[in-house]
């Protein structure tokens, strides 16, 4: 894998000889500001490229740009994100509980991040996975439409740089993680009977004010299941996703999601085979039951 070799090779270099010594192995970068991990270029990582001669005008401009590496087919290789944010972060936990479970296996390289998390770079699988995060796990997934800051890139902490280290390369052959069954470990379906079993009546209007009610009292470990499930119900009862949007997105900020995750997730719903939303609002059909249990047809956040 490409990757661990590059990642010891960059980690004594300068920042603009560090994105060249990227570019030159194949590994598509570009500038993000200093000190941060915001692009500094308009289309993110999909300016990413591999050209010396654009490589070396992005740094010449930006000397103390840090390096952004799409992650998926586009370089080789996917990460795994361990958080360490919070008063009692939660990341390590997790991360122990997935590789106990043989879910972590096959990482090619760790790198320690400024604010003490973690990088697992993994092969790029051959079949495509997409990005996600688990809020509760605080550990997240980097695949397609991704992309991750690599070493010897500084991050400000505390008013000091402090920058992305190589801890440690495998002894072993890396193999790709399987991110779907990471995801479903970390964040499992809730069974059917911890969802309401009666079903709501009232209007449209109505029932889907009691939805938002019944999620906002949510614990931590079901907030994504719960958005989740709730807009399944919302799609399968023809309200559109536009009204869904307005209803759900303020209680699951209160809750604790982030703005994009709970747009994902919503808008996942309701690409799931048994959600029928209609365009528009639609308050058809207004004495008809809200269905109480989970299906399960559909498929979790992309």
């Amino acid at each position: 894998m490409i990757a661990e070799r590059l990642l010891t090779a960059v980690a004594a270099l300068a920042l603009p000889d560090a994105a060249q010594h990227f570019a030159t192995a194949g590994v598509p970068v570009f500038p993000l500001v200093p000190g941060k991990k915001h692009p500094l270029v308009a289309h993110g990582f999909k300016d990413a490229s591999i050209d010396p001669t654009q490589v070396a005008a992005w740094w010449e401009r930006w000397p103390e740009a840090n390096i952004g590496i799409p992650t998926g087919p586009a370089s080789g290789f996917e990460v795994v994100d361990v958080d360490v944010k919070g008063d009692a972060p939660r990341g390590p936990e997790s991360w122990q509980r997935a590789t106990h479970a043989g879910l972590l296996d096959g990482w090619a390289a760790l790198v320690v991040t400024p604010s003490g998390g973690l990088h697992a770079y993994y092969p790029a699988a051959e079949v495509e996975q997409r990005c996600w995060a688990s809020g509760a796990a605080q550990l997240d997934f980097r695949g397609t439409a991704g992309y991750i800051v690599a070493p010897p890139s500084r991050i400000m902490i505390g008013g000091e740089p402090v920058a992305y280290e190589l801890l440690e390369l495998s002894a072993g052959q890396p193999f790709p993680v399987d991110a779907k069954a990471l995801r479903e470990f970390l964040d499992p379906r809730p069974v059917r009977a911890s969802w309401p079993t009666a079903p709501f009546r009232g209007t449209l209007e109505e029932r889907t004010r009691r939805i938002a009610t019944w999620l906002e009292g949510q614990g931590e470990g079901q907030r994504n299941q719960g958005l989740y499930w709730a807009s399944c119900r919302l799609a399968e009862n023809e309200v559109s996703l536009h009204a869904a949007l307005e209803a759900l997105g303020p209680v699951a900020e209160r809750i604790g999601l982030p703005p994009r995750e709970i747009e994902r997730t919503i808008r996942s719903a309701y690409r799931s085979p048994g959600a029928a939303p209609t365009p528009g609002d639609s308050t058809q059909n207004p004495s008809a039951g809200m269905r109480h249990e989970a299906t399960g047809k559909g498929r979790m956040l992309t």
